[in-house]
């Protein structure tokens, strides 16, 4: 008989594995996402990533405000008579009352490698804290955020001047394959869930935006490091003259000079510990720029302080 698999889940990071799952043959009779919203400009309705894939897939869609205390979402889950959810990234704790109405349970994948970094931003902490490697988990959901039983794991190294963008895409496919063996694994009754050592646990707490304004005060690898882990967005930015600037790329260098000045024509500016060249900018309200092109019409220029 054919497994049925709900879906939870929202961003990018989550559409390879829906579009695993369902290339694979497996029912998913629902998919829940995050319901669509405003965007600040214009104020047209955006849907999520996942909204807009289950929608070519032609799959039924529910996007409530919220899950806890929601008795019509309850009823619908328990008349489906579910194998199985798969949660990734969906924004929303999973009431406890919800997590017994399948047969084999919830099952989250989230991009860390747990117990460290649970929370929002896994992918952007592991960049920012200069960790070595990171990897994705699949662990039982149970009330507590992030701290189920792991069935899998499989880690990643985190390269040189590696992007969350990149990163997000290199986790997104491992957790497209990891998920189908583990989907296997617990039809078959072989799963081993081991419990998370507690005493370990990290969390990453979700980017503020008054975090990722630059601090040239820090040294450059520590720069760098914030303007990859908040690469596309929100972005690292400072200002200029009453201006924002985000930084989009960029890589480090061994100059020396005045902290926050531009040392050169190539928009290399000095930190406490060396410096960061800018190879990508993007000036508030304009379009991205690699730093020649900025340069050409910008008030920034050598010998310009960045504070």
């Amino acid at each position: 008989m054919q497994r049925k698999i709900a879906f939870m889940g929202t961003p990018n990071f989550a559409v390879p594995i829906l579009k695993y799952i369902y290339q694979n043959g497996y029912e998913i009779p629902v998919v829940y996402t995050q319901p669509p919203k405003k965007t600040n400009r214009g104020q047209k309705i955006e849907k999520s990533s996942i909204h807009l894939l289950a929608e070519t897939l032609n799959l039924n869609i529910r996007t409530p405000n919220q899950l806890n205390k929601n008795n019509l979402e309850y009823e619908y889950l328990r008349n489906l008579d579910l194998d199985l959810v798969i949660v990734v990234a969906y924004g929303q704790i999973i009431p406890d009352e919800m997590l017994g109405l399948t047969k084999k349970g919830f099952i989250n994948i989230h991009a860390s490698l747990l117990p460290s970094w649970r929370g929002a931003a896994p992918i952007q902490r592991s960049i920012m804290n200069l960790d070595k490697e990171t990897g994705v988990s699949i662990m039982k959901i149970v009330e507590k955020l992030d701290s189920g039983p792991v069935m899998k794991q499989q880690k990643i190294e985190i390269k040189k001047n590696t992007n969350a963008e990149e990163l997000l895409n290199q986790l997104s496919y491992i957790s497209s394959k990891l998920i189908l063996e583990s989907i296997d694994e617990i039809e078959s009754g072989n799963a081993q869930f081991i419990d998370q050592n507690e005493k370990e646990s990290t969390y990453a707490k979700k980017i503020e935006k008054k975090e990722s304004k630059i601090n040239w005060q820090d040294n450059a690898i520590k720069i760098l490091a914030k303007i990859n882990s908040l690469y596309p967005n929100p972005g690292a930015w400072f200002t200029y003259m009453g201006e924002r600037y985000k930084i989009l790329k960029a890589s480090l260098a061994d100059n020396e000079g005045k902290i926050a000045e531009v040392l050169d024509n190539d928009l290399t500016v000095a930190c406490r510990s060396k410096s960061i060249k800018i190879i990508e900018i993007q000036r508030q309200g304009k379009n991205k720029q690699n730093s020649s092109q900025f340069l050409l019409g910008s008030k920034i220029k050598k010998g310009s302080i960045l504070n």
